[in-house]
């Protein structure tokens, strides 16, 4: 195929024609884009001014759409992101009705955005809400934790949170089904020392069931551990019927983990092992099991000598 020759001027005359059909094409965009133009976002809804006598149930979704005024260049490069990507309604109404209008909000709404876009409407426009008398209730904290530790480290005492419960309010039958409430994960490498933090609660997933407070104080005691080893005595239990036991051996060696502070304190007296009768009266076992039913719960047992012992019963 051919190809068409331009002469020097004739290229010159093209590129001027080219030019100026760029120049008025990136003109007619330009005002194309700074046109204003309503267009629809999705948006999160959250709540304030809470009625304090009420628990509240919505009987919508917390999503509504957005109808936004806003000019071409924010539809072309934000594809209207609304900033917040939530907004925040009253219900100061509903202390006296079961719905709220978004039509007498939109001033307050529109104060809320960062941007230059507007909103001129909200579907839906009305929500509607059920209620139920509020009752409050008071739930141990429970503390969510993945730790690790330095080796010959770990925790010596009980765990201190403070506050110990929480009180968390809102429908009687909604508060029924928490028996506790977790804190957010709590996450910590390579422990050495006793660790004190403020721990935020997890946050309500029902909108009307509130906690209080929204965090606590989290004390984590921490110390090195050692190896110690005690011989204590063996118990029989569920003899009922009060034979006369022998047990060899009659002590036996507990192997354990305790914490230095606490190495001269920890003795024979925080310690109690049995063995079960029934292990020979109901299961035939030629041995009985050792096992502790006392053990001081902050020390970490590694090792029973024996674990099974040899018994007679004289009859």
């Amino acid at each position: 195929m051919p190809f068409i020759k331009l002469t020097k001027i004739e290229r010159k005359r093209f590129l001027v024609i080219l030019t100026c059909l760029l120049v008025a094409i990136a003109a007619w965009l330009f005002m194309a884009l700074d046109n204003k133009y309503v267009y629809t976002a999705k948006t999160v809804l959250k709540y304030n001014n809470i009625p304090q006598k009420k628990a509240f149930h919505p009987l919508q979704s917390d999503t509504v759409d957005l109808q936004v005024e806003g000019s071409g260049w924010q539809l072309l490069f934000a594809r209207l992101r609304i900033n917040p990507q939530s907004i925040a309604i009253s219900l100061e109404k509903l202390n006296n009705r079961n719905f709220i209008l978004f039509s007498e909000q939109l001033f307050n709404v529109n104060r809320q955005l960062e941007t230059s876009q507007k909103i001129i409407s909200v579907r839906p426009d009305t929500l509607y809400f059920d209620f139920s008398e509020k009752t409050v209730k008071r739930v141990p904290v429970q503390l969510v934790s993945d730790i690790s530790f330095i080796k010959q480290y770990g925790i010596s005492n009980p765990v201190e949170i403070t506050p110990e419960y929480v009180t968390i309010s809102g429908p009687e039958q909604e508060l029924k089904k928490f028996q506790n409430w977790d804190t957010d994960s709590l996450k910590l490498e390579n422990v050495q020392r006793t660790t004190k933090t403020v721990l935020a609660m997890t946050q309500s997933k029902l909108k009307n069931v509130t906690i209080f407070p929204a965090s606590v104080e989290v004390k984590i005691p921490v110390d090195e551990f050692t190896e110690k080893e005690l011989e204590i005595p063996v118990k029989v239990i569920n003899n009922s019927a009060y034979y006369n036991i022998r047990l060899y051996p009659k002590k036996v060696k507990i192997n354990f983990m305790v914490a230095l502070s606490k190495y001269k304190t920890v003795n024979e007296d925080f310690m109690e092992a049995v063995v079960d009768l029934d292990d020979w009266k109901i299961r035939n076992h030629g041995q009985l099991n050792v096992k502790m039913t006392r053990f001081p719960e902050y020390c970490k047992l590694l090792s029973i000598i024996p674990a099974k012992i040899d018994f007679i019963i004289e009859k």
